[in-house]
């Protein structure tokens, strides 16, 4: 939060005419589309995004790939820029709660904050569901399993017994 503030901030000082001409670089539903869609799109392309990070970085992966390791950032970036061209129509492409909060807090319109929870709630949704689909159904996880969760090593107790 403090980094989107403190970007925000910074374009508001050196660029005050482009920051409010451009509402401030605020993330909002596109009048042409619908709360729902904007959400959509959200849910969409954080788990797009996420999908891809887990599976980019994925151990498994990189032990069988291990020949091209510096490709890694290839797929994030891509699945980045393809995130962007599909939702920049609809939404201004939040996919990060505290990218879209900075804007918002700094410009102070109404308007900021009408469809704030979208980028807070779209995320959460997409990256949730992109965490359970990579465990669960392309890593064969068993439903019991706690992904989300650390995992901690158990050691016996012992007592001490004369």
């Amino acid at each position: 939060m403090l980094g989107s503030l403190s970007g925000a901030g910074l374009v508001k000082a050196l660029q005050e005419n482009p920051f409010d001409e451009l509402n401030g670089g605020t993330n909002f539903v596109n009048p042409a589309f619908s709360i729902p869609t904007g959400l959509a799109a959200e849910i969409v392309g954080t788990f797009v995004l996420v999908y891809v990070v887990y599976t980019a970085t994925d151990a498994k992966r990189r032990a069988r790939d291990s020949h091209v390791p510096v490709l890694v950032p290839l797929p994030i970036g891509l699945a980045v820029f393809v995130v962007h061209l599909a939702t920049i129509p609809i939404t201004g492409t939040g996919i990060n709660p505290a990218r879209s909060f900075g804007p918002a807090a700094l410009w102070g319109h109404k308007l900021a904050w009408d469809d704030q929870w979208i980028f807070w709630v779209g995320p959460f949704i997409g990256a949730t569901l992109a965490a359970f689909y990579n465990q669960y159904v392309i890593r064969c996880l068993p439903l019991g399993s706690y992904f989300l969760l650390p995992t901690f090593p158990t050691f016996p107790i012992i007592s001490n017994v004369n």
